[in-house]
């Protein structure tokens, strides 16, 4: 009997530390994190932890799809024009709104299927200081294609080296 009852009170105690206990997730300001690994922004939109994957951001403003780089340090803003066949990515701040021009000639683009590799160049936008850009262009004919595009992004700013993985997802309009 005495078995039992030290098996059931290490399952009890075991079940709560896995449950952990509820507590309130304390106040933010812009730049905190919380407990939980959400980030309030000074607009007052919260998002999880850059450093989490499978994190989102809603569409860019340039109607694109928005990943990181370095931990939201940077935000890539992928979009496509199909006739055109060329691919735009735009360099944001950490505001996921604001161009920031980066010291960088070009950015390489990497997409899954149709499985192909772009270089795109910079083309800098027109508040982009000398030797900057916030965007970067490239043409390929598989850009043609009407599909949801999935791949990554890399670059290297300052000798740093950043990438990450988006995948485009069908719109309402």
């Amino acid at each position: 009997m005495k078995k039992f009852q030290f098996i059931s009170c290490v399952t009890i105690t075991s079940i709560a530390l896995l449950l952990g206990c509820d507590s309130q997730t304390p106040s933010t300001t812009e730049g905190d994190s919380t407990a939980s690994g959400e980030h309030v922004h000074a607009d007052g939109t919260v998002h999880k932890d850059h450093s989490e994957e499978g994190h989102t951001h809603g569409a860019g403003p340039h109607g694109g799809t928005i990943v990181d780089w370095g931990g939201g340090k940077f935000h890539v803003e992928f979009t496509v024009d199909h006739d055109k066949q060329e691919a735009t990515v735009y360099i944001l701040g950490d505001d996921e709104k604001t161009p920031t021009p980066i010291d960088a000639e070009e950015i390489t683009l990497a997409i899954k299927d149709p499985s192909f590799q772009l270089v795109l160049e910079a083309s800098p936008q027109e508040d982009d200081g000398e030797g900057t850009a916030s965007r970067f262009i490239g043409n390929h004919e598989n850009l043609g294609i009407l599909t949801e595009y999935e791949g990554s992004m890399s670059g290297v700013v300052d000798g740093t080296p950043y990438s990450g993985n988006f995948k485009e997802v069908a719109h309402d309009h």
